[in-house]
């Protein structure tokens, strides 16, 4: 049985193939395997007893915002959610008003 170039299946088929630039080879293969992990070996904080002493120094890392950038923050919150709030109510608006003009009229 032939594929339509006329090649046996067992024969490479790919132009890279074809051609030699990349052969399949388990040198190859190896090299590019990622290293296997050895479970045997316990990596450091990887126990539970050392997962708040984690927590903490990330927490340390933390850069806290101001009570002032808060406030500034809390205030674009509220603004972005009227401003949402009067967009979704025009529109629930809008739609009732046109409803009732198809239908009812």
């Amino acid at each position: 049985m032939t594929n339509p170039n006329g090649q046996n299946p067992a024969q490479p088929t790919g132009k890279r193939q074809l051609r030699g630039a990349s052969p399949v080879s388990s040198e190859g293969y190896e090299a590019k395997r990622a290293p296997v992990a050895d479970d045997a070996d316990e990596k450091d904080g990887s126990s539970v007893a050392a997962f708040p002493g984690e927590v903490v120094s990330e927490m340390n890392k933390v850069i806290w915002p101001t009570g002032k950038q808060m406030l500034n923050y809390t205030l674009i919150v509220f603004a972005f959610l009227i401003v949402l709030t009067i967009f979704v109510w025009g529109t629930d608006a809008l739609a009732s008003w046109l409803i009732r003009w198809i239908f009812i009229r």
